[in-house]
């Protein structure tokens, strides 16, 4: 195995070793709140020691907005690249969002749970601000090529991805103080840009 194959798996790992502690500390707060999900058994139920669980992350509050956060953003932004090419960025975003409604609905009861959870710690709202900062950055990314002469300072990418995210955002806290249909909401947020 060569020295750029190691570094690359070992890369892997660690990921891996995030993305599983992460989503034991989303769970875990989801099921018992945040107060009632320790360190402790967030390391236990990832299977990690508690210095390891600090390697990855800093606090507790950290690891459960990974965990409620970062796996939407893969699924986001791959689906943004399945869509065609001449297919202009916001269509492009409205119709990957689209593609991911059908797989929301199984996972709607986590994400009340969890987005109600993210509302009851002033540092939970935070991370998720930051997370969704990273969700602009990603998706700005995958959409920058479809703007008809893109530049390195182009910030159409950035303020499209900006508004998509705030459209998100809004349908969440609409569907969670009001209910009705999640991807619904978010659909019309999206088509509500001025």
């Amino acid at each position: 195995m060569s020295h750029s194959e190691a570094d690359g798996l070992q890369m892997r790992k660690r990921r891996a070793t995030a993305a599983r502690i992460a989503a034991s500390a989303a769970r875990l707060a989801g099921e018992n709140g945040l107060a009632g999900a320790t360190v402790e058994q967030i390391a236990a139920d990832a299977e990690v020691a508690r210095a390891t669980f600090f390697r990855y992350y800093a606090t507790k509050e950290s690891a459960v907005a990974e965990g409620i956060t970062g796996p939407w953003l893969e699924l986001i932004t791959e689906a943004i690249s399945r869509q065609p090419p001449h297919v202009p960025a916001f269509e492009a975003i409205i119709a990957a969002f689209d593609e991911l409604a059908e797989g929301f609905v199984p996972h709607l009861p986590r994400i009340d749970e969890l987005t109600r959870l993210t509302r009851s710690s002033a540092t939970l709202d935070a991370w998720t601000l930051h997370a969704y900062r990273r969700y602009e950055h990603a998706i700005a990314e995958a959409i920058a090529a479809r703007f008809p002469d893109p530049s390195p300072d182009d910030m159409r990418p950035r303020v499209t991805a900006a508004l998509t995210m705030a459209a998100v955002r809004i349908a969440l806290e609409n569907w969670t103080a009001h209910g009705g249909s999640l991807p619904v909401l978010i659909r019309q947020a999206l088509a509500a840009r001025p």
